[in-house]
């Protein structure tokens, strides 16, 4: 029996699982005295998609925040999640820039990092392990939990024991949607602790209401740490409580040690803290025991849900998580967990809404077939390997294995923008809103997303005004809106010019129903209308007959692969379209000649158009 460990989460995957990653660094700092006379094993407190909000909504430079932290936590250590060859981007980075990175992060503060792969394809994780381990910094290898044909015991302490061999200081179980049961938490942790001598820290996200229960159970079987949350940010798709767990040990031989008086006083900090994150609160903030059966976490079913409203296809709910399972089969059981939660599941969407399997297969599906991801656990369908990337070389190499070191060419790029290697590094990981960022910093002109007061929530009940600038959060990601102009009110398509995130693009609208509005701010008169935006860009044609070549749903187009008088044959691909944050490409139905194609790259496109129109032969 041994004293049990907690690292708390409240300054990162608390708040990202509840408020949308939005804390800002100056509601952290006022209370890091009290955090810091706690006595946790670490405080989770970077990483994960902290760089991105800091960077994209916060306009917070996150290597600053960092250093902030570092300064105001003198005696914790402070512990970040790694996505392994991913680091925090969402590509595969070559070498020299994790190792680049990895370095910098333990130069600015991190202490403990966390290192995990989607796939659990270890291949990812050892330049990141070797790079924390040459810094002097605690590598933690981590195990993605799962549930699968595939993924018992045996097969996660096989992970383990590869994990020691690289040199991880501790292993972490990682059961990111909440999947673990508590007697078979009980049995992996002894089963690990049998097979490799490393510390076990558990991690378990409250989503199923099992975890506290886990915890127990780990703790009993040799587990020494836990990840918990302090109770104003904690529970639902967050973690268990942390008071809670501490008291659930008072009097035990696993006793931790950590004062419930001082972690009440923290809590009611962050309880009057949250409250002026309002307007970001998840919808999941209570037990949803559906991940018990279909093993897709709360946040995925939000994500589907408005994918599916959008086009029209809600009532088919049912459907797609019938099929997210199959899809997950056919791809060899990989962990539900970024990026593969999305890959299967806009898959799923795909095929319930174009009435055949794989008629319609993303990019993404097809790189991960060919292995750019890394090794599946399972099996994969050869039937459905076949149909969407037929003999094609599957790669059997680690991925970063096929990049050119690429840390001087990012350095080229970011030239007049980055002033540090911190600015390089920011850049590499988001080069759009990177670039963006950096541009602002210079003119002096950040500004962070605004926070609403609470009694907005009431004003909803007033005068209605239309905004000229404003956010939309769609599928997690938030784009910045400004109407630039219009074109003639009254037409029956009105085009509307608006810059996102500063790019120029023209929406058409089309009259479907009509709201009564008070005086806009722009100019409106009393009792003008405003027109609900409608599929497409009215100007094309609907689709009539097979030779015209349509989107599965909406999207946005990536590529035209053809043009007129080219003959193609059925099944060639015609269009790339992204859908759902992936990209899938389009086929021909039918053989023939294209003779008209209406689309073109950037351009917004529904199921019911004519997007390419092929001459049959």
């Amino acid at each position: 029996m041994t004293k049990v460990f907690i690292t708390d989460l409240v300054l990162r995957d608390g708040h990202q699982s509840l408020i949308a990653t939005r804390m800002r660094t100056d509601d952290m700092l006022p209370i890091c005295p009290s955090l810091d006379r706690v006595g946790f094993w670490s405080l989770e407190s970077w990483g994960g998609a902290t760089f991105d909000a800091c960077v994209r909504f916060l306009k917070e430079d996150p290597w600053e925040r960092l250093r902030r932290l570092r300064k105001a936590l003198p005696n914790t250590p402070i512990q970040m999640l790694l996505r392994g060859q991913n680091l925090l981007g969402y590509r595969h980075y070559s070498d020299d820039v994790v190792r680049a990175f990895v370095k910098l992060a333990a130069d600015h503060g991190v202490d403990v990092f966390r290192i995990f792969d989607a796939m659990n394809d270890l291949r990812n994780l050892r330049v990141s392990v070797d790079a924390a381990k040459q810094a002097g910094k605690h590598a933690q290898g981590t195990i993605c939990y799962t549930t699968s044909p595939v993924h018992d015991i045996p097969h996660f302490v096989a992970l383990a024991k590869e994990l020691e061999g690289m040199g991880c200081d501790s292993l972490a179980i990682k059961d990111m949607a909440g999947l673990l049961t508590p007697y078979t938490a009980g049995e992996l942790v002894r089963a690990l602790k049998s097979a490799v001598r490393l510390p076990i820290n558990l991690h378990s996200h409250a989503t199923s209401g099992l975890a506290s229960m886990c915890h127990l159970k780990a703790i009993e079987a040799g587990a020494s740490i836990v990840d918990t949350c302090n109770s104003a940010f904690s529970e639902g798709a967050s973690h268990p409580t942390t008071e809670s767990i501490v008291s659930a040990l008072q009097g035990t031989p696993h006793e931790t040690g950590l004062d419930l008086g001082l972690l009440q006083e923290i809590a009611a900090y962050f309880r009057e803290v949250r409250k002026k994150y309002w307007q970001f609160e998840s919808a999941f903030t209570g037990v949803d025991t559906r991940v018990l059966v279909n093993q897709v976490p709360g946040g995925m079913i939000s994500n589907l849900s408005n994918q599916l409203k959008e086009q029209g296809a809600l009532p088919r709910m049912d459907e797609v998580l019938a099929e997210i399972p199959r899809v997950r089969e056919d791809l060899g059981y990989p962990p539900l967990v970024t990026p593969t939660s999305q890959i299967v599941g806009t898959q799923a969407v795909l095929n319930v809404l174009t009435g055949s399997r794989y008629k319609s297969v993303t990019t993404e599906v097809k790189h991960y077939l060919l292995g750019r991801y890394g090794h599946a656990p399972g099996t994969i369908n050869s039937q459905v390997r076949a149909i969407a990337v037929g003999n094609q070389e599957v790669i059997d190499c680690r991925p970063a294995d096929l990049l050119d070191e690429e840390l001087d060419k990012l350095r080229a790029e970011a030239e007049g923008l980055a002033k540090t290697e911190d600015d390089v590094l920011t850049y590499a990981m988001f080069p759009d809103i990177g670039r963006t960022f950096l541009q602002e910093r210079a003119a002096g002109t950040l500004k962070p997303e605004p926070l609403l007061p609470p009694g907005a929530k009431e004003a909803s009940a007033g005068p209605r005004y239309a905004p000229n600038e404003f956010r939309i959060t769609l599928h997690g990601e938030t784009y910045h809106i400004k109407l630039t102009g219009s074109g003639h009110a009254g037409e029956e398509q009105r085009p509307f010019y608006v810059s996102v995130d500063g790019v120029p693009e023209e929406v058409l609208i089309e009259t479907l129903s009509e709201l009564e509005l008070a005086p806009a701010a722009g100019g409106a008169q009393p009792g003008a209308r405003t027109k609900t935006a409608a599929s497409g860009n009215g100007r094309r044609p609907r689709a009539t007959h097979q030779g015209h070549v349509t989107a599965a749903m909406p999207g946005t187009v990536v590529d035209v692969l053809v043009k007129p008088g080219q003959s193609v044959k059925a099944g060639d691909a015609v269009l790339v379209i992204e859908a759902m944050k992936m990209e899938n490409e389009v086929q021909a139905a039918v053989s023939g000649t294209v003779i008209a194609v209406s689309v073109a790259k950037g351009d917004a496109v529904t199921p019911d158009e004519a997007l390419i129109e092929i001459q049959p032969e």
